[in-house]
């Protein structure tokens, strides 16, 4: 967030400056107010270009986390079925032994 932040501080101290430096210019008021719209129109052409780039930049960063995420979350299924699988087998092998022990002391 901080590189949008810099971004329209950068943006909004440019159109400060043009527009200062064109109302302080000595031309007529029609010609000074359509060289504000102009460059008005240019900056926010620029800015809309700056927030496009940041939307697929951080579109791109989203996907990546979320293909990431989910790696992870099928990868600790996996683990926890082997897991089960294991606890399961370690269940009926006792059960087999303990009954084994019972029909031997029997």
């Amino acid at each position: 967030m901080k590189t949008g932040k810099a971004v329209l501080g950068a943006l909004a101290g440019i159109a400060a400056g043009a527009i200062a430096g064109i109302l302080f210019a000595p031309k007529k008021g029609s010609l000074t107010r359509k060289q504000i719209i102009d460059k008005g129109d240019e900056y926010a052409v620029k800015l809309k270009s700056s927030a496009n780039k940041m939307q697929g930049s951080l579109t791109e960063k989203f996907k990546r986390s979320k293909k990431h995420t989910d790696e992870l979350v099928d990868k600790e299924q996996a683990k926890h079925a082997n897991f089960q699988k294991d606890i399961k087998h370690v269940a009926e092998n006792l059960k087999t032994d303990i009954a084994a022990d019972i029909k031997h002391f029997s």
